[in-house]
């Protein structure tokens, strides 16, 4: 049993037919390309120009920045080569000072001018005697005294503003001991100085 395609048919055919020979070419390209390494060659790369800047003298900078200024000629005017003939001038030179060579170890020392003079005049010193200071003076005041009927003086004594009655052989003031009471002195010792001293009768 034959089968009998119509005009229709035939066209569907023919274009499903051209399609998939397109596809199989894509996809045969796209194989290729991508297991056969890339049998083009790469371009090359474009030339790369290079341009001179004019060199600026000075660089514009914000607030609050120095400006660096470049000074023309400085690099050109340097010669590094070495010249051993300076170096050996230089090496060369000798100390001509009077002082002492601070480079050199074999340098004399500095001369150091001799006294002329005594520092201190010659002659007799007087010797100040050296001994224990003074005992210092007795800080009471005798104001007055009192004689009673049995005989036995009392004297009055003042002491900044304390005032002591006191009869002879008695201590004031845990330091001051009376010895003798007269009608015009009196005679107090400083026990701690062991200094006995008279002290006249003030008037007031």
């Amino acid at each position: 049993m034959a089968l009998k395609l119509g005009a229709e048919d035939k066209k569907k055919v023919i274009i499903a037919g051209s399609l998939g020979v397109v596809v199989i070419g894509l996809l045969v390209n796209v194989l290729m390309s991508y297991f056969g390494g890339g049998s083009t060659p790469a371009p090359a790369p474009p030339p790369q120009t290079t341009t001179t800047r004019p060199a600026r003298t000075t660089s514009t900078r914000t607030a609050g920045e120095h400006a660096a200024v470049r000074i023309p000629g400085i690099g050109a005017s340097l010669d590094p080569t070495l010249h051993p003939e300076w170096m050996a001038q230089a090496e060369s030179l000798e100390y001509s000072g009077k002082g002492r060579n601070i480079f050199s170890q074999s340098s004399a020392p500095v001369e150091i001018e001799k006294v002329k003079a005594p520092i201190r005049p010659s002659g007799s010193v007087a010797q100040v005697p050296q001994g224990p200071p003074p005992p210092p003076a007795i800080d009471l005041k005798f104001f007055g005294y009192e004689s009673p009927k049995d005989g036995t003086r009392k004297a009055f004594l003042l002491h900044g503003d304390d005032v002591f009655i006191a009869s002879e052989g008695d201590v004031v003031d845990h330091r001051y001991k009376v010895l003798k009471i007269s009608p015009f002195s009196i005679q107090i010792e400083d026990i701690p100085y062991r200094n006995a001293q008279p002290l006249p009768l003030v008037q007031n």
